[in-house]
């Protein structure tokens, strides 16, 4: 089923209103993915804006071009990077010294001046980035984290205000472009179970700069869509006071989407839920298909949903599955909803 790009869809959803149909939402799509739902490899922005538009998605997410090493392991391209969970590169203040930060000169921004050249008049650019509480554990590796919250919580804070400062220049940067209709920061602080640390540490130290985030989002009026893994029960109100939009994925293990939904209804659109864990990776079409039928009957209503996955796209997916979950989406999210 064709359905043509529209940010305006988006936009409406994501400001907690009803829009023509759910859109369709991920953070992340492999590009195997891509390649096999094209039927060829993605060399470009044209391929990758075709993809996009082709799926029935009404946006392209874009993040800049910036090194930030993590680890003393450098990942083939392409591949997955990580990091030690134990001592990482930096664990002194000499290693915090002897760092090579990324200058903001030598950030690329290319992407979004050269999209615009294969992007519809209907569809926009996401702005994407992330981690700075992340990346402050990743740098130190997560055991010697831990120890220094005790030890040195000077070095801690100087990181978050290094990383932190990064992270919001690459947002007010991003913004400045015309393509640029919404913006989307992601990173972690709590797994299935709750949060990763306590949250009166996220409060003191990540909260301010996802504040800070809001504000100039709120100052461009662009839509702010927040991403976490996990049980966040603890950071919803606080979330919602930074002056986030949407929050995503909304992890099935962790916490009940019609639950959130009621909570947060008119304050947060509610982003993904279709599990990931089974029905998109282990799964059939028809229970792909089921599943997004029933997402959609319980939380579309009212507006202030789009669909995706409870994480993103990766090249485990099957394709048949994703190829359901967005045809299902068109077949049976049209307002108002009747299935």
């Amino acid at each position: 089923m064709c359905r043509k790009p529209n940010f305006d869809r988006l936009c409406t959803a994501l400001y907690c209103g009803e829009p023509d149909y759910v859109p369709l939402v991920e953070l992340g799509i492999a590009q195997e993915i891509k390649k096999r739902f094209l039927g060829k490899k993605i060399y470009s922005l044209k391929e990758e804006v075709e993809f996009w538009s082709q799926a029935g998605y009404d946006y392209v997410k874009l993040q800049p071009g910036i090194d930030m090493n993590l680890s003393k392991i450098t990942p083939q391209k392409g591949g997955w990077h990580w990091a030690s969970e134990h001592k990482g590169i930096i664990s002194s203040w000499q290693d915090f010294e002897q760092y090579i930060w990324s200058k903001p000169e030598d950030v690329d921004y290319s992407d979004f001046e050269k999209i615009t050249k294969y992007l519809p008049d209907s569809m926009a650019v996401i702005g994407q980035y992330g981690d700075i509480f992340t990346m402050v554990w990743e740098l130190m590796g997560f055991e010697n984290f831990s120890l220094m919250l005790y030890e040195d919580i000077e070095l801690i804070e100087a990181l978050f205000e290094k990383i932190g400062t990064i992270v919001f220049n690459l947002f007010e940067n991003m913004v400045t472009f015309d393509c640029v209709k919404a913006i989307w920061y992601s990173d972690d602080i709590a797994y299935h179970a709750g949060p990763i640390i306590s949250p009166i540490f996220i409060r003191k130290y990540l909260l301010p700069w996802m504040k800070k985030i809001g504000d100039m989002a709120k100052k461009h009026n662009i839509p702010y869509i927040y991403h976490s893994d996990g049980k966040l029960w603890d950071f919803i109100d606080d979330i919602i006071a930074c002056g986030v939009n949407a929050i995503h994925p909304i992890e099935p293990k962790a916490m009940d989407i019609v639950e959130v939904k009621e909570k947060v209804k008119g304050k947060l659109c509610v982003i993904g839920n279709i599990d990931l864990s089974y029905t998109l990776t282990r799964g059939t079409p028809e229970e792909t298909e089921e599943e997004v039928r029933e997402k959609i009957h319980t939380v579309a209503p009212g507006g202030g949903y789009c669909l995706g996955s409870s994480n993103s796209i990766p090249k485990y997916v099957k394709l048949k599955n994703f190829i359901a979950m967005v045809e299902s989406t068109k077949r049976y999210g049209k307002y108002p909803i009747s299935v």
